[in-house]
């Protein structure tokens, strides 16, 4: 059964401005950490991007499929699951709503670049490693 959020997880997240996230090599070690906007929907924690897909932590991740994550009060380490392609109509609203919602009062261009197609197909869903 995969890992999934706790509810004190799910708040720290949701309350955070932006998750730091660092690509997790095989071999263990990290690179540099990022931040970037998070959305929880619902028991789902997802972060997409709407610019450099193929390098920067966004092709990074992709390629090792785990990262290391903090926000205040949480650090761990996660799967990470390209989704974008794959989302149904309705949980792509749910994303981009939160998205909206979240980030809003950061203006219009800024935030309008996360809900379009092109950044949408980007999303990835965040698990938590078990044992977490």
């Amino acid at each position: 059964m995969p890992a999934i959020w706790t509810v004190d997880d799910i708040a720290r997240i949701g309350s955070a401005d932006e998750l730091r996230i660092a690509v997790q090599s095989p071999d263990g070690t990290l690179r540099n950490w990022v931040p970037i906007w998070v959305v929880s929907v619902g028991e789902q924690v997802y972060v997409r991007t709407w610019y450099r897909r193929d390098n920067g932590w966004f092709g990074q991740v992709v390629d090792t499929a785990r990262a290391r994550i903090r926000v205040p009060g949480l650090e761990i380490t996660v799967t990470v699951d390209d989704v974008g392609s794959d989302l149904a109509p309705e949980v792509r609203r749910s994303i981009d709503t939160a998205y909206l919602a979240q980030y809003g009062r950061f203006g219009g261009a800024t935030v309008d670049r996360m809900v379009t197609d092109e950044a949408a197909a980007t999303t990835l869903r965040l698990t938590p490693e078990p044992g977490h």
